[in-house]
């Protein structure tokens, strides 16, 4: 199979399928496959979700846990080697809670994501298709989260929105 480079960018809304559906399209390159995980487990249903997660991954993903530091784990991701970063939102949400300065962090991330060194699948939670929130702070994720995703989307070679477990090709 010849080197692929390209970048897959999934959007939707909580449980639309978009992380099953990225890993399946991860999978139909040759292992090992990376997994850059974003979350992080303060409670327990947030433990919980990461579990069901994982086991979903059989043997072949090597996972990486990448809070804040999303640029250096992604520079650990050796050239030609399938990549699945997930999520967008939940690293996002960390780097704001962290006070760092966001529009730095996105410009970075989006420098990087601008050159995949392998076929690589980005998801993220569509957020800006609700009420406007009611709090300043849910306000500057919003807002902060569609231009993160612009950007994105700008670079990638194809945009996926879920809906329902339905892929929805957007570019």
């Amino acid at each position: 199979m010849p080197e692929v480079r390209s970048l897959t960018f999934l959007l939707g809304g909580a449980r639309s399928g978009k992380s099953a559906h990225a890993e399946a399209l991860v999978r139909q390159h040759p292992a090992p496959w990376a997994y850059i995980a974003t979350a992080q487990a303060f409670d327990d249903e947030m433990r919980a979700r990461i579990s069901e997660h994982r086991a979903r991954r059989e043997e072949g993903w090597q996972t990486l846990d990448a809070p804040l530091d999303l640029v250096e784990a992604i520079d650990t991701v050796p050239d030609g080697r399938p990549l699945l970063l997930d999520c967008l939102t939940l690293w996002l949400t960390n780097v704001i809670l962290a006070e760092r300065d966001v529009e730095l962090e996105c410009r970075r991330l989006a420098e990087v994501l601008a050159a995949p060194r392998g076929p690589w699948f980005v998801v993220t939670n569509e957020v800006g298709l609700g009420i406007v929130p009611d709090n300043a702070l849910a306000r500057r994720f919003r807002d902060a989260a569609g231009r993160l995703h612009q950007m994105v989307a700008a670079q990638a070679n194809g945009v996926f929105f879920m809906v329902a477990g339905l892929p929805m090709k957007v570019k």
